[in-house]
């Protein structure tokens, strides 16, 4: 009788090994419940619309001393498992207050959920890998993720309490997540592109 060869499970620690490596360096890896997912690269518009949500939420957040803001290429470990099937997300924008990290940024990735995400949607995501990543956002204790949609200009509103969808004429709060922050939707999608 064969043995089955058995997938091999990726924990945090592997996954920075790998992002270390010169085979990954430039790639961008998360993991889902220890499976490893390589990220292709993105394109201009994709790129374009998250260096914008990038842009006024990180002025906002330097302007008024709130913490600290990162982009796609900072991970954070969601859920650390036992059994060694961690999750392991590099939001597109995200942001965490800064008593959630009192001597600075660590040096390897962010050991918990970051307090906003914002996932720029891809041409290459589907349905279920976004709504699993909603679910693991929710539940591992980020308080808000905006979901934008850069063909439909709209952004999904995603918070323990419910989601909500904003289109490019209403306007995105935090909520108190990332305090006095309001954002026109049109002002990232209204832009010549």
């Amino acid at each position: 009788m064969a043995l089955q060869e058995q997938e091999k499970v990726y924990t945090a620690d592997d996954l920075w090994q790998l992002s270390q490596s010169p085979e990954y360096a430039d790639m961008r890896l998360e993991l889902d419940d220890g499976e490893l997912i390589v990220m292709s690269p993105s394109g201009g518009l994709h790129g374009g619309d998250a260096g914008l949500f990038h842009i006024y939420v990180g002025t906002h957040v330097l302007k008024h001393d709130l913490g600290y803001t990162t982009i796609a290429e900072a991970a954070y470990i969601l859920f650390k498992n036992p059994n060694g099937k961690d999750i392991v997300y590099s939001p597109d924008v995200a942001y965490v207050r800064g008593d959630r990290l009192p001597d600075g940024m660590p040096e390897k990735f962010i050991p918990f959920a970051p307090d906003l995400a914002v996932e720029v949607v891809s041409p290459t995501d589907t349905a279920d890998e976004i709504q699993r990543k909603v679910e693991n956002y929710m539940k591992y204790g980020t308080l808000l993720l905006w979901v934008a949609y850069s063909k439909t200009k709209s952004v999904a509103v995603h918070t323990p309490q419910g989601s909500t969808i904003v289109g490019i004429d209403g306007t995105l709060d935090s909520g108190g997540v990332l305090p006095g922050f309001k954002l026109a939707v049109k002002d990232v999608f209204g832009k010549k592109r």
